[in-house]
């Protein structure tokens, strides 16, 4: 039995006080048992808003108390005795009380292929889901996280920019998660999940969590999972999300459509005013960052700034509020950090404003659908009992010649589409 349902029943049966859970924005928590409903409640105060109210805590069954049965208080739905839904329970009470390593157990979880793995995967993350959508129905801001995703090409600096930047944010008293995306080798697979030796001073921050991720051959700088990462960052209480991607080039840009604000990290070396008129990465950054800007690169550094923000007025604008930005800092010196962060809190006040940041999220969410959709199809179609039966022999046709990968890729297709 987890030690989450052992408090409860221990709590139900000799009456012990309730248990509280410091939310976001001022909200205090408290986990209550109800006779009436026979479930338990979460109930939530806003001391901004001077507002108290219950909701039903998600996907948690009604116990048996001592006093009603004369026996020592069990679960009487087999959920609480399957282990999964048990394991499962007790990563969600480890996230809602801010525990890291639950956090990380929770990641680990959610990026597992097994299939019993990933079952208990949805069910943590629907119940987080709902936990999340009910904190923030009580919350003063539209959003309890701000997201902020890192992207540039190899070299940029994006570690060190985390290290200096996460420092900074900490002091200020906010709880920082880092996503960091390691390559995978095309030859072993392997990662070396390198970026957190990066950051050995926000490694010993308790206000931060870093969390190192291998690509696993996921194109556009991201991995599959870093979705789920996100919210089970901001279930556990972070306020400032970092999604750090890996080396990119032009076309690289999927987190843009995981996150609030993208911003493109560039070393001072980042090309000319005609490199940043190139569709792509440019086109769909919020702010651009020009890092490295000290020592005897300062004057290369102030010479791309204009440069790009040159080639930025011939861009199209991506919203109605905001005109990206083009900053030179140095994270060695921490020169320009303060600036850039006073400029990221003015576009998340743009945005939310303007209305505009909630219907990115909304269609976000809509993304990310669309992306579980493309992740999981292959994995049907190589499964499916009629292309398994039909692709050996198609396969040595179009070794020998006897036809082309297309007319064979088309069958397999047909035999798919066909008892689907």
């Amino acid at each position: 039995m987890s030690s989450c349902i052992r408090n409860f029943i221990i709590r139900l049966t000799k009456k012990s006080p309730p248990l509280y859970s410091r939310g976001v924005n001022g909200i205090m928590m408290e986990t209550l048992w109800c006779k009436s409903c026979a479930m338990y409640r979460l109930r939530t105060f806003n001391y901004s808003r001077n507002f108290c109210s219950t909701t039903s805590l998600p996907e948690i069954e009604p116990i048996a108390s001592a006093k009603s049965t004369g026996k020592p208080s069990e679960p009487i739905t087999k959920g609480l005795m399957d282990k999964e839904e048990e394991y499962v329970k007790t990563l969600f009470y480890g996230l809602m009380k801010r525990e890291r390593g639950m956090l990380a157990r929770a990641i680990t979880l959610v990026e597992s292929t097994n299939p019993k793995k990933r079952e208990q995967a949805r069910m943590l993350l629907s119940q987080v889901l709902q936990y999340n959508k009910g904190l923030m129905a009580h919350s003063v801001k539209a959003f309890s996280a701000f997201r902020i995703g890192l992207s540039g090409p190899p070299g940029a600096g994006k570690s060190t920019f985390i290290e200096a930047f996460g420092k900074f944010l900490t002091a200020q008293n906010h709880r920082v998660a880092v996503l960091a995306v390691d390559p995978s080798s095309s030859t072993t697979g392997g990662s070396l999940l390198g970026d957190k030796t990066r950051m050995p001073e926000l490694s010993c921050d308790m206000n931060a969590f870093i969390r190192p991720s291998p690509a696993k051959g996921s194109l556009g700088g991201v991995t599959r999972t870093t979705n789920e990462a996100i919210v089970l960052c901001e279930a556990a209480g972070y306020d400032i999300i970092l999604v750090e991607t890996v080396g990119v080039g032009q076309s690289e840009f999927a987190v843009s459509d995981m996150v609030d604000m993208f911003c493109l990290i560039i070393p001072p070396a980042g090309g000319d005013e005609l490199q940043g008129i190139k569709k792509g990465i440019v086109e769909v950054a919020d702010v651009v960052v020009v890092n490295k800007s000290d020592g005897d690169l300062v004057a290369a550094a102030r010479r791309i700034q204009t440069e790009y923000i040159s080639a930025i007025k011939y861009m199209r604008p991506r919203s109605q509020v905001w005109k990206p930005q083009v900053l030179r800092i140095s994270s060695l010196t921490k020169e320009g950090i303060p600036d850039l962060w006073r400029m990221m809190q003015y576009f998340q006040q743009c945005m939310m404003d303007s209305g505009e940041l909630i219907c990115k999220r909304s269609k976000q969410q809509e993304t990310w659908m669309w992306n579980y959709i493309r992740d999981h199809i292959m994995e049907c179609f190589t499964t499916h009992v009629g292309v398994k039966k039909m692709l050996p022999e198609l396969t040595r046709q179009v070794l020998s010649g006897l036809i082309t990968p297309g007319a064979a890729a088309d069958k397999l297709l047909k035999e798919f589409a066909k008892e689907s």
